[in-house]
C-alpha cells in the first residue's frame, strides 16, 4: 500500500487515466478517491458510478444524460454523470461490466473530449479525468471479445494493482484501529481498542472479503462491545469464541458469612464488581479505586470491620479513617449492626 501511496503521488500531477484491479472489498474506491485528491482536480467534483449495478437498458442515459421526450418516460432533462463530473473525476467501478455498445461511446468521450446525451443534437464538450476500476481480468476479457481492445489501452494509461487484504496483514491493526475511530463518532461509543488476544484472531484470519469484510466485523463489534477493549467473543464468526454467558448477580445482602474454624468465610461472588478502568477506557484513579474496594469488602464482610481491616491487610483505625475520608459510614449503618464488634464500635 506504500508503493501504491508513493505511484498516486508521482501520477497526481498528471491528468492521465487509471485503471485499479483487485478484488471485490480491497478497497478501489478509497484508492480511487486519493488519485483524485492528490491531482489538481481535488476540489472539484468526484462522482462515482457501478457499472454493473445499472439496467443496460439505462447505462447511457445515465452515464451520457438525455434530453426531455427522447424516449418514453423522459419527462425531464437528465445532465448524466460526465456532465456531473465535469472538472473533476469519474470513477467508474467494475467498468468491464459496460455493454459493447456503450464501450464504443466511452471510447469516443475518452478521444474527443466531448459526449452525445440521448437525444441532443449536438455533441457536449466535458473536461473529465477516467478513473476506472475491475475485479475482472480485462486483458483475458479483450482476448475473448468482451472488451474494447482499444478502450482497454486508453482506461490502463496508469494501472494500479490493489492487493488483498490476506496479502497485507500487517496492515489489520492499523486498520482496525481507523475503524474502531470511526465508528465510535458515528455510533457515540468509547471503545479503545482490540485486546492483543483479538487482534491475533484479526490478524490470522484469511479475509475472503477483505477490508469491507473487516470494516463490517468491526462495526458490529462496536455496536454490541460492552467493554473498553474489544474481546475474542466480539467476533464470534472469526475467533469462533462464544460472548460468555451473564453471571447471575445477588444482591450484596445475599451474600452469606459462614464461621469456620473462627474465621468468616464469605460466600463471595463470581466477579468482583470494583472498576479499574473508566467509561473511555482510561485507568480510575487510586482514591476512586480504593473507596470501591473499600465498599465491597464492608458489603461482603457484612460489616465486620475487623475482617474487613485484616482482609484489606491495614488496621482498624486506619480503615475507620478512609471510611470517614470517603465517606462510607452509611454503608456501615446498612450492613448487619449485629456485626459490629464491641471493640470496633469504641475504635468507631
Amino acid at each position: 500500500m506504500q508503493e501504491i501511496e508513493e505511484l498516486i503521488e508521482a501520477m497526481a500531477p498528471s491528468d492521465a487515466n487509471v485503471l485499479i484491479a483487485g478484488e471485490s472489498g480491497v478497497g478501489k474506491e478509497v484508492i480511487a478517491r486519493a488519485v483524485h485528491g492528490s491531482s489538481e482536480r481535488g476540489g472539484k467534483p468526484f462522482v462515482a458510478v457501478n457499472c454493473g449495478a445499472i439496467p443496460e437498458n439505462l447505462v447511457e442515459s445515465i452515464l451520457f444524460g438525455h434530453e426531455k421526450g427522447s424516449f418514453t418516460g423522459a419527462t425531464d432533462k437528465h445532465l448524466g454523470k460526465f456532465q456531473e463530473a465535469n472538472g473533476g473525476t469519474l470513477f467508474l467501478d467494475e467498468v468491464g461490466e459496460l455493454p459493447l455498445d456503450i464501450q464504443v461511446k466511452l471510447l469516443r468521450a475518452l478521444q474527443e473530449g466531448e459526449i452525445d446525451a440521448v437525444g441532443g443534437k449536438r455533441p457536449i464538450k466535458v473536461d473529465v479525468r477516467i478513473v476506472s476500476a475491475t475485479n475482472r481480468d480485462l486483458s483475458l476479457a479483450v482476448k475473448e471479445g468482451r472488451f474494447r481492445e482499444d478502450l482497454y489501452y486508453r482506461l490502463n494509461v496508469f494501472p494500479i494493482e490493489a492487493p488483498a487484504l490476506r496479502e497485507r496483514k500487517e496492515d489489520v491493526p492499523a486498520l482496525v484501529d481507523a475503524f474502531v475511530k470511526r465508528f465510535n463518532i458515528e455510533e457515540g461509543k468509547s471503545v479503545v481498542g482490540a485486546t492483543p488476544e483479538a487482534m491475533a484472531y484479526l490478524c490470522a484470519f484469511e479475509w475472503p472479503g477483505n477490508v469491507r469484510q473487516l470494516e463490517n466485523a468491526v462495526y458490529r463489534a462496536i455496536v454490541l462491545a460492552d467493554a473498553p477493549y474489544l474481546q475474542p467473543h466480539d467476533f464470534p464468526a472469526i475467533s469462533g469464541v462464544a460472548p460468555p454467558a451473564a453471571p447471575a448477580e445477588r444482591p450484596p445482602s445475599a451474600i452469606a458469612i459462614t464461621p469456620v474454624g473462627g474465621q468468616l468465610m464469605p460466600d463471595l461472588p463470581q466477579a468482583v464488581p470494583v472498576r479499574i478502568l473508566d467509561e473511555r477506557g482510561h485507568l480510575r484513579t487510586l482514591e476512586e479505586i480504593e473507596r470501591d474496594l473499600i465498599q465491597l469488602a464492608i458489603e461482603i464482610y457484612a460489616g465486620h470491620m475487623s475482617e474487613v481491616a485484616r482482609r484489606l491487610g491495614i488496621g482498624r483505625s486506619t480503615l475507620y479513617r478512609k471510611v470517614r475520608e470517603q465517606g462510607l459510614e452509611d454503608v456501615i449503618k446498612g450492613s448487619s449492626d449485629e456485626a459490629v464488634d464491641e471493640s470496633d464500635a469504641q475504635v468507631a
